[in-house]
């Protein structure tokens, strides 16, 4: 069976180009700083960012971590949203490896941190208190339906925390879904940042890898840090040539990913008992759930789906995150909508 997985982004397979570049890449020892399609990587990736340096990691995860633990010490904090990657799924890497402490504040439905919710979240200068050091956003935010902060937006946070003498990070695994979506240069989403990691193996279709970008002096610090983390690998071109083709080739096209979005959300929204949530999708996810009505919980109705060849991720007892990428064609779009259609018609 040809399956539809919409699962998730990070199923995406390489490209055929990326396989062909792959297979010619030019590497040398990345440890050694000699991999020449490693510093291409990197260096484009800054370019891109707006920032002086990359650095080439193996997860976006490491990349948070690596970021993380550069700007903080033992026993600071770093103020995040209680639906962060870093905070839900990151297996609390930043405090169990850098002793980094976490101030989680709700994440607003727009993906967002209130200012005021930071501001009263910065600690004031007592002995019995952990330092505040870092602010991190998440753009676009997953746990919040996908959605991308504004250009606006983050130039606020940025102000705030930089007049504050604090440092500001943003987990960018889906920066270029945000740009995109919202219509602008992906430098001004990340501008206002400190440092910034963003995913080149979710829907730009690399196989593996991430790039965390910052100041030269910065990325010096958190390559001491990747080292350290067990992360420093030797002729990793191979794997950075695919990152050079995703971010040559890949980043337009997502605009079709949120087009195709779009089309699945109205075709799941015409099915009787099927429920969007609101605003959804913003970019390239839907959420969903089933109406009350219906007598199949989430994990039921998987399982049905399933067996009809489709793929679809459960973040709640009656809820769905649908996820569309470069893999995901019209066709598949229009065969997920029926095969909702005939589950849930079933019962």
């Amino acid at each position: 069976m040809e399956w539809i997985d919409l699962r998730s982004d990070t199923v995406t397979l390489p490209t055929p180009l990326m396989r062909e570049v792959m297979a010619q890449a030019q590497v040398g020892d990345d440890v050694y700083g000699e991999d020449p399609t490693v510093n291409r990587l990197q260096a484009m990736a800054a370019e891109m960012m707006g920032m002086e340096a990359g650095l080439f990691v193996p997860s976006g995860t490491m990349g948070n971590l690596v970021a993380m633990l550069a700007h903080c010490g033992r026993g600071d904090e770093v103020i995040l949203g209680d639906q962060a990657h870093t905070f839900v799924y990151e297996a609390g890497g930043i405090s169990a490896l850098g002793g980094v402490h976490s101030r989680q504040l709700p994440n607003q439905p727009d993906g967002s941190l209130a200012l005021d919710d930071i501001r009263r979240a910065i600690r004031p200068d007592d002995i019995h208190q952990p330092v505040t050091r870092l602010v991190a956003l998440e753009n676009t935010q997953n746990r919040c339906g996908g959605v991308a902060l504004t250009v606006d937006y983050t130039r606020a946070v940025g102000d705030f925390v930089h007049e504050r003498g604090l440092l500001l990070h943003m987990d960018g695994a889906r920066i270029f879904n945000a740009a995109v979506a919202l219509g602008v240069p992906v430098e001004q989403l990340t501008q206002p940042a400190d440092s910034v990691t963003f995913c080149i193996s979710k829907a730009l279709c690399a196989p593996v890898g991430s790039v965390l970008c910052g100041s030269g002096e910065f990325i010096k610090q958190a390559l001491r840090i990747r080292k350290q983390l067990g992360g420093g690998m030797r002729q990793a071109g191979i794997l950075a040539a695919a990152g050079v083709v995703a971010l040559e080739h890949m980043v337009d096209r997502l605009a079709e990913d949120h087009t195709r979005a779009a089309r699945l959300a109205q075709g799941l929204a015409g099915i009787q008992g099927m429920l969007l949530d609101a605003g959804s999708p913003y970019t390239n996810m839907v959420f969903c759930s089933l109406d009350e009505n219906i007598p199949l919980d989430a994990r039921q109705t998987v399982a049905a789906l399933e067996r009809l060849g489709v793929l679809v991720g459960v973040v709640g007892a009656r809820r769905f995150r649908i996820v569309l990428h470069y893999w995901i064609n019209d066709q598949a779009v229009e065969q997920t909508i029926e095969a909702f259609r005939e589950v849930i018609h079933k019962v």
